[in-house]
């Protein structure tokens, strides 16, 4: 078999092989290296140019590590390896950033699209390259097998939902394989949260990546963590914390994704082949259509970004009695209390941008309401909140540093600020 070691900058020395290496050559998993890896972070943190790619391997190469150290049969370890490595492959250009916009315009998000890609539904048609479906079926890994564990599933499993008898834990399912790629403890944030800390320079992804992948139990069919590995669990939910409130959710970066997602809306056009292109024939795209989006390519690659202008907290959100909160789980919700904004002002409404990051966070982040962490001590099961204080204090801290952020084009950052607020709190 022809191996090939490929230097990564988090995990050093990657061996890939078989099918993997001829997976990583597809045009599907190749488009990734023009994927970054977070969008528009790069407008905050210049270095945050790593791409979907690298990710993509690293999770491939942590999900081989903790397979061995579970103990997982071959088939389930090539399989497990073959989720992590394509698990992002549907993703379309710059991410997650136009994550939303694209789910209400299709109907599908990124894993829709994996799944499609692993099962052969949907493929590049421009190849001299065996189709995903067919690389997998040639070295004997079931490509519905890998599908199916690239979705994410509701988490119904409780501590009180178990059926215990003579101190025995039945789950009646087994989920280790699914749980390696989407769960509490799962490879691809293991990687991204080490990743992502590096490349933008924020010292909070800081993650005892070793002791976490020793102290992972099998135990009746699901991941858990050992009593030994609690605090590297408690050190990776920090990390988790810090990185989405400082990094993933900085205000500036948020209003970069949001002018370029106002953008792709308001685009009368898509393209067929969204899912074939990288980040700058995307680009590329937007800025031949003219107008509006040719002039929020121009103000994002000169940095001449919108600004903020006023924010309201969980509570005043709540309270407000011009505001209907139930509208604002959709597209097209945000969308008609901006054009309302911007009707008060007599002013366009392409200026006007709500961000309310909790509803974006449901679609690309939905591990963050998970509280699932079990923890094994002499054959029993307890929530890791049981043992750490400081899991429980994690579970209640936000995320972000407000329910919603209305900004604008700087030259009518303070019109907005005093009408908006009178708008929106009467």
């Amino acid at each position: 078999m022809t191996y090939k070691t490929i230097q990564d900058t988090i995990h050093g020395s990657v061996k890939l092989g078989g099918p993997f290496l001829e997976l990583i050559d597809s045009p599907e998993m190749q488009r990734l290296r023009g994927i970054k890896q977070l969008g528009l972070t790069n407008m905050v943190f210049p270095g945050a140019n790593h791409t979907r790619l690298e990710h993509s391997i690293g999770a491939y190469h942590l999900a081989g590590k903790m397979a061995n150290e579970l103990g997982l049969s071959e088939d389930e370890k090539k399989t497990a390896k073959a989720a992590a490595l394509l698990h992002d492959v549907g993703h379309a250009p710059f991410s997650h950033t136009l994550e939303y916009i694209l789910e209400d315009k299709t109907g599908k998000d990124h894993m829709d699209i994996t799944q499609d890609l692993i099962k052969g539904d949907k493929s590049i048609e421009d190849r001299d390259h065996p189709t995903i479906p067919k690389i997998l079926e040639n070295s004997g890994i079931d490509p519905e097998k890998v599908a199916e564990l690239i979705k994410e599933k509701p988490e119904r499993t409780k501590i009180t939902d178990l059926n215990v008898h003579k101190g025995q834990t039945y789950f009646g399912q087994e989920k280790y394989l699914y749980q390696m790629i989407h769960g509490a403890l799962d490879v691809d944030q293991l990687d991204y949260l080490l990743r992502d800390s590096h490349y933008t320079g924020a010292a909070h992804g800081v993650i005892d990546i070793e002791r976490l992948i020793q102290t992972v139990e099998l135990h009746n069919g699901n991941l858990m963590i050992s009593k030994g590995g609690i605090s590297a669990v408690e050190g990776m939910l920090v990390a988790r914390g810090l990185m989405y409130s400082s990094v993933y959710f900085h205000k500036t970066a948020r209003i970069a994704e949001l002018m370029l997602s106002k953008a792709v809306y308001e685009s009368q056009a898509m393209p067929d082949d969204i899912y074939e292109m990288n980040d700058k024939q995307f680009w590329s795209f937007l800025e031949k259509q003219g107008g509006f989006q040719k002039e929020i390519v121009r103000r994002i690659n000169y940095r001449k970004l919108y600004k903020k202008a006023l924010t309201l907290s969980k509570e005043e959100l709540t309270e407000s009695a011009d505001v209907d909160v139930s509208d604002l789980g959709s597209v097209q919700g945000i969308r008609r209390l901006e054009r309302r904004i911007a009707r008060s002002l007599r002013i366009d409404d392409k200026k006007i941008l709500i961000d309310l990051p909790h509803e974006n966070l449901k679609l690309s982040e939905p591990r963050l309401s998970k509280t699932g962490i079990k923890v094994i001590d002499e054959g029993e099961i307890k929530e890791l909140s049981n043992y750490s204080p400081l899991a429980r204090a994690l579970q209640r801290r936000p995320t972000h540093q407000y329910a919603m952020m209305v900004s604008c084009p700087s030259e009518i950052r303070e019109q907005v600020k005093e009408e908006g607020m009178k708008e929106l709190m009467g």
